[in-house]
């Protein structure tokens, strides 16, 4: 357990932090709640949901959670979580964005995205980019930018435009929203590994 004297290891991520089990068969059960649990956050996330006038892409909480969810549970464990939450999706659980489920869908590319962004700022996370401010908001951009990479050509696809003409539905109108998100993680996780570092 760190203290205000003993620094936290570089290489720790928030969930690291939690009572550590003393059987390997604790510590597995403890990762599987790990990852189960950032798939149902990130699923109850995506039901805050509000559409967006001319695009098929919502608003919805469930990127920000995503993001949070791969940068608190570190690379291993948040893949595994958010491809639980793509894989249950696509068998029919209903808790993509608006209580939809399954792959036909033209932001189907964006929960994609969460798995690699989850990747991204766990890596990212271990290397403690999630300590101060300025380095949680660029890991924020970057994992965001990890999702887009994959969201908005899915959706060219999907939709059977051009590349700029999905980036005007799913990428533009969303940045400001993104730019909000980046801020408030900003503030939470540092804040976060401060109060956890003066246990």
């Amino acid at each position: 357990m760190a203290t205000a004297t003993t620094p936290i290891p570089r290489r720790t991520v928030l969930a690291d932090l939690l009572p550590a089990a003393s059987t390997r068969l604790g510590a597995q059960a403890r990762d599987l709640a790990l990852v189960a649990g950032g798939a149902a956050l990130t699923g109850l996330a995506a039901q805050l949901s509000v559409n967006v006038p001319g695009s098929p892409v919502p608003v919805t909480g469930q990127t920000f959670a995503a993001l949070l969810v791969g940068t608190a549970l570190g690379a291993r464990r948040g893949v595994a979580s958010l491809a639980l939450y793509l894989l249950a999706g696509m068998a029919g659980l209903p808790w993509f964005a608006e209580g939809t489920s399954g792959w036909a869908t033209a932001s189907f590319g964006y929960v994609i995205g969460f798995v690699l962004a989850a990747a991204l700022t766990g890596a990212l996370a271990r290397r403690g980019a999630d300590r101060t401010p300025v380095n949680t908001a660029v890991t924020m951009v970057l994992g965001s930018l990890a999702i887009y990479a994959v969201g908005v050509p899915y959706l060219a696809l999907s939709l059977h435009v051009s590349l700029a003409r999905a980036a005007e539905l799913g990428l533009y109108p969303y940045l400001v929203g993104d730019a909000l998100k980046a801020a408030l993680a900003a503030g939470a996780l540092p804040l976060a590994w401060k109060l956890l570092g003066r246990r």
